[in-house]
């Protein structure tokens, strides 16, 4: 393992100044070596963290990785928009939940993440592209990590089938409102979404009852 991991630093190295090379000599306008480059960085790193049992360091180094990736590639191919801040935030929880351990499946950690990730995309939709509210479609999904703990938790399928869908008619009916207000179109997944808690109303409430029911006549008889 230990000459695995020195041959894999080495040849990363050799064949990312290969890519600088030839790039530079065939295509200079345009950097496409930091591409592969990016992946190869990525080897070396794993193998060294694996064999010495650093997950914490190797997700935070890889983090870091990532969101320089995207810095670089906002900045040499659209300097005009910084789209690297929509793509960051998620990438920062990574080492974040790494080093929770087991603290990261609670209510707490999922009820910070939740409304951390609403008010972060919420001022970035604020400030740098207020024309259409966005951060409904990242918030939406966002919700479903503390409504998902709960239920895990307490073991209430039916409950969270109800709370799921409600929560996905009020994300259509806002996105109808938001970006079709003359034409309703909302009403057709909701019916879709209602079925949801129906199947698992007589599937296991139903089904419940009558193994009740069927007991009790077996104590009967």
């Amino acid at each position: 393992m230990k000459y695995e991991v020195g041959f894999s630093y080495a040849a990363s190295i050799l064949i990312i100044l290969f890519l600088m090379i030839t790039n530079y000599l065939t295509t200079p306008s345009h950097l496409w070596f930091i591409y592969p480059a990016f992946f190869l960085l990525l080897w070396p790193i794993g193998l060294h963290s694996k064999r010495q049992g650093k997950y914490k360091q190797y997700s935070f180094i890889s983090s870091m990785l990532i969101i320089a990736f995207f810095i670089t590639i906002n900045y040499v191919d659209s300097p005009g928009h910084p789209w690297f801040l929509y793509a960051s935030f998620p990438v920062i929880w990574w080492p974040i939940l790494v080093s929770l351990e087991e603290r990261r499946n609670t209510m707490t950690a999922a009820f910070i993440g939740c409304i951390s990730t609403i008010l972060y995309y919420s001022v970035l939709n604020a400030l740098v592209s207020p024309q259409y509210p966005w951060a409904i479609y990242p918030s939406f999904l966002v919700l479903w990590w503390p409504l998902a703990v709960y239920y895990a938790n307490k073991n209430k399928h039916f409950e969270f089938s109800l709370s799921g869908s409600s929560l996905i008619i009020l994300f259509f009916i806002i996105v109808n409102v938001v970006s079709t207000p003359n034409t309703i179109w909302a009403v057709y997944p909701i019916f879709v979404v209602l079925w949801w808690p129906l199947s698992i109303y007589y599937f296991i409430h139903k089904r419940r009852q009558y193994h009740m029911g069927k007991g009790r006549l077996n104590d009967i008889k």
